[in-house]
């Protein structure tokens, strides 16, 4: 059938395969954040958010709805929001953030990759200081948007800086201000592709390539688990 075709399916496979493990971690995050403050958008910010995220990485309607549905079902689990912090191959300093039904899982399946991977986790809150949280929200850009005028409009909301990529213009501030920032964009009717809580590394380190393969073989382990939220690390 030739090379195009190979390509084609092998494009369509590394897609299925992404959408495989991102849409049950979205899904996680509605449930999670409908069952935490009611099931209505509109007046549940962290769930409109959450609903945000899952329609920019393509979530069809059908299962962000499915996700809503579980929080209101009786025999749906609680599930527990659980941070770890380990050091991986290279010394290479991870956080990372889970949300779980059953914590004994969750912690033994973290242990075990951080072991095989000749690292370990550390006691909770050692690398805390090594990361800042951030407010990040990413906002597709116009050719009607002022950057100077939103800027200027979302200070006093705690924006702290801004930057621009392509297309795509991302907003930072304290993780304490996400909330003032979102509504801050929603009076100036902006609506973020994606928006959250991210930890960055206060001192990155650059490594080799060599080093890299190992840590991320690393991280392949943990992101795949379905327990895991987000990862970060203090890769350069």
């Amino acid at each position: 059938m030739g090379r195009a075709f190979e390509y084609r399916r092998a494009a369509k496979e590394k897609r299925w395969d992404k959408m495989s493990k991102i849409f049950p971690k979205l899904g996680k995050a509605i449930t999670m954040a409908a069952k935490e403050s009611g099931i209505d958008p509109s007046t549940n910010a962290k769930l409109r958010t959450a609903i945000q995220n899952a329609k920019s990485e393509n979530m069809p309607k059908d299962n962000i709805e499915a996700a809503i549905s579980r929080s209101i079902q009786k025999d749906t689990e609680l599930f527990s929001e659980m941070n770890y912090e380990g050091k991986g191959p290279h010394g290479v300093l991870v956080f990372v953030e889970c949300a779980t039904d059953n914590s004994t899982r969750t912690v033994a399946n973290v242990k075990s990759y951080f072991n095989k991977a000749g690292g370990s986790i550390v006691p909770t809150g050692s690398l805390e200081f090594m990361f800042q949280r951030k407010s990040v929200f990413e906002i597709e850009m116009t050719a009607e948007m002022d950057l100077e005028e939103i800027e200027f409009n979302l200070i006093d909301a705690g924006v702290e800086e801004s930057e621009t990529q392509d297309e795509t213009l991302f907003i930072y501030g304290d993780y304490t201000s996400f909330g003032t920032i979102s509504k801050g964009l929603e009076d100036l009717g902006i609506e973020a592709q994606k928006s959250g809580l991210k930890r960055y590394a206060t001192s990155p380190v650059e490594f080799t390539e060599e080093q890299l393969v190992d840590i991320e073989k690393m991280l392949d382990k943990i992101e795949d688990d379905d327990d895991i939220q987000q990862v970060f690390t203090n890769i350069a």
